[in-house]
This record gives C-alpha cells, sequence and structure tokens, in this order.
C-alpha cells in the first residue's frame, strides 16, 4: 500500500476525517508507533502502548482549523477529496509526536507530556500479547534498533515503512519535536535491510498469546482481597459513632491499637475521683484528687487530649521533665481537670507515673501542646499542686483538694507578711507572678499553700509540677516557717535558676556548719541546698557560703548526681577563698559534724586543723587541694 501524498505541511483536519485516517490506516500507524517506541519496554508494553497511542491521535472538538465549511450542513464524505487521505498525515504526526514523547523519561523537573502518560485503554488482564516471531534476519534488524534512540527508529520508520525521501523525513522530524533531525537521519544508518520493517515480526495487529505468571497473580489477588477487607473494617470503625479523624484534632493519623491501648484513649473510661475521697484515702497523691474544671463532661475535648497523648502530631509542641517518659498510657488515665484557663483550654491527666497536660486555644487547635511531668513517689507534701498555665511569667496553679488557703511569699523579703489569695471553688488561683525574668533576681516568688495540718512553701521553677522547698538537716527537713529559715532562703533564692527545669520535686537547705573568720571579722555560716528530682538519679547539690553582712550566699562547690547532703549521706565538705578586711587572702573551709580534722596543701598553701573547720593564710587565686577525715578515721573530700 503506498502512503498518502505528504508533500505539503498536514493541516489539522475535521474530526471524522482524521477517524477515517485512523481506521483505514490502522495498522499501518501501529506499526510506526510499535518500532518507534523504546525496546526497552518489553515487547508486552510496546504493542498496548502503540495501540493506545493510535487511537490517542484523534484530535479534540468537532472541526479542524484546516477543514473549511461545511456546506449546506452536510459533512464532506468519508471517502472523498476531504476524508481520509488528507487526514492521514496529520495524525501520523501526532502518533509520531506521542510516540517519541514515550520515550522520554519522567522527572520532577518538568510536567509530563502526554505522550508520557499512561493511557487507561486498551488493557488485557491475564494475557500477554506480541507480534509472530521472525527469523535471524528480523532479529538482527529488532537488536539494532535497541541501539538507536528515538529519533534515529523514527527516521529509519519514516525512510522504511513510509517510503519518504530524505528532505520530506527531515521535514516530519522538525515537526514532531526533534531538536536535530539531520543527526537523526544520519545515524538511521543503510537502507538496505528497509523491507524488513513490514515482516510480521513488527505487526503489533497479528498477535500470539501467553499468560501472565499464574502464581504471581494469585498471590496479588489475596493480598488485594485482604486490603479491600482492611479497608471496609477501617471504614466501618471511622463510622461509628465518636469516632473518625478529625475529633482528635492535632493528633497525628491512628495506627493498630490493642485492645487496652484503645480502652485508654476512650474518654468515657477516664477514671473520676469523687470530691470527698482525699479525706478516707490511704494515699493523698495525685491519685486522691478530684475530677474539676468546667469541661470535665466535654467529650470531644477528652478525646482530643487522649489521642494527642497517644500520638502528638507534628504541629504539637511537646515537652517532658528529665526521666519522664513520653509514652502513651497504659490503661485509662485519672481525669484532674479540664477547663478554659485565661486563653486557652487545659485538660490534667495522670497516670500513677506522670501528670500530662494538654492545652490549646480556646478556639481551634492549631498551636496545641502537650507537657509530662513524672510524679511517682508524690505525697501530701509534694502533690500541693499544679501548673495550669504560664502566660508573661505569670502562673496559675490548680490547688490540691486539702488545701483551705494560699498566700505569695517574696522570699528575698522575709520580713515582710505573704499576700493572701482567694481561690476558687474548684482551687484555681489568681495569676501568681513568677521569678523575675532576665537572672536580674530582684524577686522571688514562693506559694504558700495551707491545708492537712500544715503550711508548705512552693515554688515555680518552670515546670509542671512546683518545688516544694524545706529547711533542716538531711533526714529532718521540715516546712519553712521559722524567721531564721525565711532568712537563709532569702540569701540562697537567687542561686534556684541553677536547677530549673530539672524535674526537682523538693529543695532543701540547712546550715551545715558556722566559723569565726580571721581577724575578728565576724562569723560565716556555711548552707547546704540539695534538689531532689522525681527520677532519683539527678539529684544536684551545692554548698554555699554566706559572709556576715552579705546578701546573697556564693557557690562553694556543687555536684550532680551525688548522695552528699542527702538522708543517704549526710556529710558534706567545701572550701573558698576569703578576702579579710584588712586584705588578707586565707583559705576558709567547713564541713558537716561528720568530719574530725580537715587539711589544705598546694598553691604554696599548708595547714591542718582539728576539728570540721579551717582558716590558712594564702595567696590570691591560689589553687590547693582540700581534705578531711571523718570521726572513724576514713578521708573523705570536697563536694564535687
Amino acid at each position: 500500500m503506498t502512503a498518502p501524498d505528504t508533500a505539503t505541511r498536514p493541516l489539522p483536519p475535521d474530526v471524522e476525517q482524521a477517524e477515517a485516517a485512523i481506521v483505514e490506516h490502522y495498522p499501518r500507524l501501529v506499526r510506526l508507533a510499535y518500532l518507534v517506541l523504546p525496546p526497552s519496554l518489553g515487547r508486552n508494553r510496546r504493542v498496548l502502548t502503540a495501540h493506545a497511542l493510535t487511537q490517542r491521535a484523534l484530535p479534540r472538538g468537532r472541526r479542524g482549523a484546516g477543514s473549511g465549511e461545511v456546506r449546506g450542513g452536510v459533512p464532506a464524505p468519508r471517502g472523498g477529496p476531504g476524508g481520509a487521505e488528507s487526514g492521514y498525515a496529520y495524525v501520523r504526526l501526532r502518533v509520531l509526536r506521542s510516540a517519541l514523547e514515550a520515550g522520554i523519561p519522567l522527572t520532577f523537573r518538568a510536567l509530563p507530556l502526554r505522550g508520557q502518560l499512561p493511557s487507561p485503554l486498551p488493557r488485557v488482564w491475564g494475557l500477554r500479547l506480541f507480534p509472530r516471531a521472525g527469523g535471524a534476519e528480523e532479529l538482527a534488524l529488532d537488536q539494532w534498533l535497541a541501539t538507536l534512540n528515538g529519533p534515529g527508529r523514527a527516521a529509519c520508520v519514516l525512510r522504511a515503512l513510509e517510503g519518504l525521501a530524505e528532505a520530506e523525513v527531515l521535514r516530519v522530524l522538525a515537526e514532531a519535536g526533534v531538536a536535530d533531525p539531520a543527526a537523526a537521519v544520519a545515524e538511521s544508518g543503510d537502507p538496505a535491510h528497509d523491507a524488513l520493517f513490514a515482516s510480521p515480526e513488527f505487526d503489533p495487529c497479528v498477535l500470539q498469546a501467553r499468560p501472565t505468571d499464574l502464581l504471581r497473580r494469585r498471590r496479588f489477588a489475596r493480598a488485594s482481597l485482604a486490603g479491600a477487607a482492611a479497608l471496609v473494617v477501617c471504614g466501618a470503625l471511622l463510622a461509628l459513632p465518636g469516632g473518625g479523624w478529625g475529633s482528635d484534632g492535632p493528633a497525628a493519623p491512628p495506627y493498630a491499637l490493642n485492645a487496652a491501648a484503645e480502652q485508654a484513649l476512650d474518654p468515657g473510661r477516664l477514671v473520676r475521683v469523687a470530691p470527698t475521697v482525699w479525706r478516707t484515702s490511704s494515699r493523698t497523691d495525685y491519685s486522691a484528687w478530684p475530677a474539676r474544671g468546667n469541661r470535665a463532661d466535654d467529650t470531644e475535648l477528652l478525646r482530643r487530649a487522649l489521642a494527642v497523648w497517644a500520638r502528638p502530631g507534628k504541629a504539637v509542641v511537646v515537652s517532658a521533665t528529665p526521666g519522664t517518659p513520653s509514652g502513651p498510657p497504659m490503661g485509662p488515665p485519672q481525669l484532674l481537670f479540664a477547663g478554659v484557663v485565661d486563653q486557652a483550654v487545659v485538660v490534667l491527666l495522670y497516670d500513677g507515673l506522670r501528670v500530662v497536660r494538654y492545652a490549646e486555644p480556646r478556639s481551634g487547635t492549631a498551636g496545641a501542646a502537650l507537657d509530662f511531668a513524672r510524679t511517682d513517689g508524690a505525697s501530701a507534701d509534694t502533690a500541693t499542686g499544679l501548673v495550669l498555665s504560664r502566660v508573661d511569667n505569670n502562673v496559675r496553679y490548680l490547688t490540691a483538694p486539702w488545701v483551705t488557703g494560699a498566700a505569695v511569699r517574696d522570699l528575698l523579703k522575709p520580713a515582710e507578711a505573704p499576700t493572701a489569695l482567694k481561690l476558687t471553688p474548684e482551687g484555681v488561683t489568681p495569676p501568681v507572678l513568677g521569678p523575675a525574668p532576665g537572672g536580674s533576681c530582684t524577686s522571688w516568688n514562693a506559694l504558700s499553700l495551707t491545708g492537712d495540718g500544715a503550711t508548705r512553701l512552693v515554688t515555680d521553677l518552670g515546670e509542671l509540677t512546683p518545688a516544694r522547698l524545706t529547711s533542716g538537716a538531711p533526714g529532718a527537713a521540715r516546712d519553712v516557717t521559722e524567721a531564721a529559715e525565711l532568712g537563709d532562703w532569702s540569701r540562697i533564692a537567687c542561686l534556684l535558676p541553677s536547677v530549673r527545669s530539672h524535674g526537682v520535686r523538693t529543695v532543701n537547705s540547712w546550715t551545715y556548719a558556722k566559723q569565726p573568720l580571721p581577724e575578728g571579722d565576724g562569723a560565716a555560716a556555711w548552707l547546704c541546698t540539695r534538689a531532689e528530682t522525681w527520677q532519683g538519679t539527678a539529684d544536684r547539690v551545692q554548698a554555699q557560703f554566706l559572709a556576715p553582712g552579705a546578701p546573697l550566699a556564693a557557690q562553694a562547690a556543687k555536684a550532680e548526681g551525688s548522695a552528699a547532703c542527702g538522708p543517704r549521706e549526710p556529710r558534706v565538705l567545701a572550701g573558698v577563698l576569703w578576702k579579710s578586711r584588712a586584705g588578707q587572702w586565707y583559705v576558709l573551709a567547713a564541713g558537716s559534724a561528720q568530719f574530725a580534722s580537715l587539711s589544705v596543701s598546694g598553691g604554696g598553701v599548708s595547714g591542718s586543723a582539728n576539728g570540721n573547720r579551717l582558716a590558712v593564710k594564702a595567696q590570691e587565686g591560689a589553687q590547693v587541694d582540700l581534705s578531711g577525715k571523718l570521726t572513724d578515721g576514713t578521708k573523705a573530700g570536697v563536694l564535687r
């Protein structure tokens, strides 16, 4: 069959003319597409893609730009001068362009071309289709075509299959979008074997059929069936009342949960303690707190809080005190509070190990926050309050149900009476100004809470649980109530920032020695401050030297994770370089009552003293070694 005349550039034909051209020349167009497509696709995929590209060559719309007028409203005959032959060059160009585009690799840098997109039709399920096998010459030709690029194969096909002259091949390739038609023609090689292009091996319309991989198809069918069943089950669960991802707010998408975990996320299973349980309970910790707040019955709020606790989304700000696990609850937790606080909605939950605070804006859930604080081992002394909100250095607390009165005391002004606070019926304090920010330490507010037969002093250290302040020797710590104890705290309160945000439960300070100073310059006090943490392994200890007349104590030594200055190891030893009013430098040292003697050496200094106090002249900046012996004769070093 001779190809239609293509001496002139094809114009877009009427869509019916294009359809007539495709139907009449369908085998030739499909063979052209099959030969131009990259052989790397495989014969089965090339066959289906060639048919798809040819069928997609039909232009859109009813009439092309060059089809002329329809006289009398009657379309031209399909076989006439305006019929199939006049539209062949146009559809051939569309098939060629699509076949060349299909060989261009997809990238993320540009949108895919139409020829690169897979076609939904035709589709053959369960069969592999490919042309009949040819001889050795056809195999050699197919292997040679695989070495060419797309434009090179197109040039071969236009010359051998379409019978076009070289000039016409160059023109058609240029119209098809080939960047260098001359290079493609040069690559197309010797026309001696052009007759082989008409071989049945390259005819995608005369096909053989074979089955696909039967075992693989069976496995795929089973996996598809299981996936469909899983989707049906998930859809049913999401359709249950109160279910669905939307109600979880800023939580991450759900994952597979076991039965216990699902119960822990059910707001209907939250533990709610009656308001009077604390009066008869054997435990006076957070487990005895009742459920309070004006949103304690808001199921949707509680559902969001539990879902975010189990799987916080990427936008949720999560914080945890050191040593506090941040995983989901093991069972239904206890509700402590749910209500509006300032400009946020706050939920406090307790699972026996941790107190968890969920907060979200009054409107929407953007900017939700989740805070974890370890509280195992709490008692009536350390479970007196929780931080509800902290806004602009103002802290609002939820107090324990046994708290009957609250007041604010500035630790730096021990002589001033505390300022009483009015608690709400639910035990919420008004905003309390926190410690002065920025390290200025011009004031340090603490909260005095009265209830259960005691008045306890607590302060905000930047965590969910306030830290209890005490005085007294290790093993005999007591609440800060005496004037002398308040006076000592006024001098060491400004050292509290060093233990801020470390999961501190209590801070105890006591005077372990008093020392007369050389040259009659008065008497100094030595204090030891121990910050015990909820995790119990990262306690922080400081030894402080308080010179007479000094407004604040100076840090003499510190240690982390040490048992010193505590019930297990109540002893402590520290030293400082001190300058007398006359200008003489001394090494001053003091130990607790367990020390029988002290000695110092190095840096040009040498001396010893019986008892737990030592004063030896030294030079400014001297570096010395300090040690002591205990009453049982064993040697002990300084706090470090």
